[in-house]
């Protein structure tokens, strides 16, 4: 049965002009954070080790790990509470509706009983805090006029609880049961994040106007503030104190993290600037902050990870980065099989190391969209959302030259002729375009609605895919195409055909969620049956020995069906990922690489049944 052997996790999602979450186990080196309906569970000293929870109905917006480190809560933009187990199978304890809108922040208390969460609502009801077990109310929280961007519990008795949000407004509650004792104005505009310090002596907030304020953990009396010598120039999205209440990090707009001293009478001196390296846009604002033991993690709004140590601050950071959107389209380099590239239709490409993880993005000098995406030795052909197929040459981790061809009309998919690379097959609306190099040699108006196409690896045929299900089989001779058949078989629209690597077969698949491979002289159904995806087929893959073919589907499924034996023998990876698979590739006889809908990508080990 398959093993899954390695995950690329996604990026967190994050949003422009808003900080994001990062949360810290208690006694490990895992942290957690979000990225659509999932949780991430990501171990900082091994990043391959990674556990996904996909249980919301709604887009996650925080998850926290409970103070024994057992439980983890995690909440939604439907003001959904999550509690489940942090281990193994994820087992869901308990479910609550909270708040009215989407949940914002929200903490445990330090006996791990009651949990608070805050965020937007209908009325006043823009904080909440309940038992963890029964979801009974624990006071009431008044005096927030806008929405609740960040709360933080006092980890030490007596408990108390602060709050800030929109409305400029730091609020200060006593329990339990909880209500209202004060409010400060300290700030001039939103308050974005407040923190205790691990003792609970004191709490920090940070806010858009660039500033950061000290109070006394248990009277809430301002007692100092961050020094503006030194200071963020931007909004300061994220606050996180260290281990020994010594320091704390804070994360900005305006592309730095800061390193301040928190001295004895409470005022914050600054220890140390860090900017992570990164392409100098907007991309590198910074949005979320993290003091986890010895590492601190800081997120950019283009989702990339830097670990700093704490020991060594003048250490470069460990940079981990990946998709934040689906992941479109898998391939695997043929030079080295172990290279492997995906990319998202937002336009970035990243190119995996397998054993190893992130290797870094592929940054073109033309950052369009990407529909669909061939990659072979030295060149990557995309194409997006307008008329243009892109050439980029590839030159080890970077992007050289690009040529853009125009070809009338928008591509639907693309097959590159692996021994003539010069040669390529785009598929439009209505029919086929043929290009070598950087020129259009031919445009051939065909007769039925074009779904799905591939040319073979040496350029003499190839196999175009209808909407009715048929496949049409054409001989290529310099530029011209001649039908030679037509292979009836399928029951719904061809969404995706492929060549086996020795070209003596093909398989092909369709949105009536069934797959045929074909014997390609005789043209005769070679395997048939493959029916046991519940949903329409996206993608297809070869073992690079052509013993194996495996099916991506929109189930959320992988199937490795074996040439030789009949397809009720198949291996089955369900729940491959989230939201459907929709990139596959063989790496080599035993591994296969997936990706999909949830953002990561995944390395399954297959083991002979």
């Amino acid at each position: 049965m398959p093993q899954l052997a390695e995950t690329y996790a996604c990026v967190p999602s994050t949003e422009r002009g808003r900080g994001i979450l990062i949360s810290g186990h208690p006694k490990s080196n895992s942290i957690l954070y979000t990225n659509g309906r999932s949780v991430i569970i990501l171990d900082l000293s091994n990043p391959l080790q990674v556990s996904i929870y996909g249980e919301h109905a709604y887009p996650v917006t925080v998850a926290r790990f409970s103070p024994n480190g057992e439980w983890i809560a995690s909440a939604d933009v439907s003001g959904t509470v999550r509690i489940w187990g942090a281990h193994n199978d994820h087992v869901l304890k308990k479910e609550f509706r909270v708040l009215s809108g989407r949940i914002d922040d929200l903490q445990w208390s330090p006996d791990g009983l009651r949990i608070v969460a805050c965020g937007d609502g209908k009325g006043k009801s823009l904080v909440r805090a309940f038992m963890w077990d029964s979801g009974t109310n624990v006071g009431e929280f008044d005096g927030h006029s806008r929405r609740v961007l960040s709360c933080a519990f006092k980890p030490s008795r007596p408990f108390r609880i602060a709050t800030c949000g929109e409305d400029f407004l730091v609020n200060f509650y006593e329990g339990p049961p909880f209500k209202f004792k004060l409010s400060h104005r300290g700030h001039s505009n939103f308050v974005n994040c407040v923190r205790f310090s691990p003792d609970g002596s004191k709490f920090i907030s940070v806010s858009s106007d660039k500033k950061g304020i000290i109070y006394d953990g248990k009277t809430a009396d301002k007692i100092g503030e961050l020094s503006p010598e030194g200071g963020h120039k931007g909004s300061v999205y994220a606050v996180s104190w260290s281990p020994d209440g010594k320091q704390v990090l804070t994360a900005s707009a305006d592309k730095s993290a800061k390193v301040w001293d928190i001295s004895e009478d409470n005022h914050g001196k600054l220890k140390k600037t860090l900017t992570p390296s990164g392409s100098g846009g907007v991309d590198d604002m910074l949005v979320g902050c993290l003091w986890q033991n010895d590492f601190l993690v800081i997120v950019s709004l283009g989702g990339t990870i830097s670990i700093f140590s704490a020991n060594d601050l003048e250490k470069s950071p460990l940079q981990l980065s990946g998709h934040m959107k689906n992941v479109t389209a898998l391939t695997v380099l043929n030079i080295d099989p172990k290279v492997i590239l995906s990319s998202s239709y937002d336009g970035l490409i990243v190119k995996w190391i397998q054993g190893i993880g992130y290797g870094g993005k592929l940054q073109r000098k033309e950052n369009s969209q990407i529909k669909c995406f061939a990659a072979i030795e030295e060149e990557i052909v995309t194409s997006g959302f307008d008329n243009k197929i892109w050439r980029v040459s590839l030159q080890g981790d970077q992007c050289g030259d690009a040529n853009s061809i125009d070809i009338g009309s928008q591509p639907k998919d693309l097959s590159v002729a692996l021994h003539y690379p010069e040669l390529v097959l785009v598929s439009t609306d209505s029919g086929v375009v043929l290009l070598r190099s950087a020129e259009v040699v031919s445009t051939i108006n065909l007769r039925f609605p074009v779904t799905a196409s591939a040319i073979a690896p040496d350029g003499s045929e190839a196999i175009i895919g209808s909407q009715d299900g048929k496949l049409h089989v054409y001989s290529i001779r310099g530029d011209t195409l001649t039908e030679e058949a037509v292979l009836e078989k399928h029951r719904g629209a061809v969404s995706v055909i492929r060549y086996s690597p020795d070209v003596s077969m093909f398989a092909s698949g369709d949105v009536n969620r069934e797959a045929i491979v074909w014997d390609r002289v005789s043209r005769e159904v070679k395997l048939k049956n493959m029916l046991y995806h519940t949903a329409r087929i996206n993608c297809l893959a070869w073992s690079p020995n052509n013993s194996m073919v495996a099916t991506g589907s929109l189930d959320t499924c992988v199937i490795i069906y074996e040439i030789d034996k009949p397809a009720s023998s198949r291996m089955t990876i369900k729940g491959a990922h989230l939201g459907g698979v929709y990139g596959l590739a063989f790496t080599d006889e035993h591994s296969v690489v997936s990706s999909g809908e949830d953002a990561c990508v995944r390395v399954w080990r297959l083991t002979p049944n």
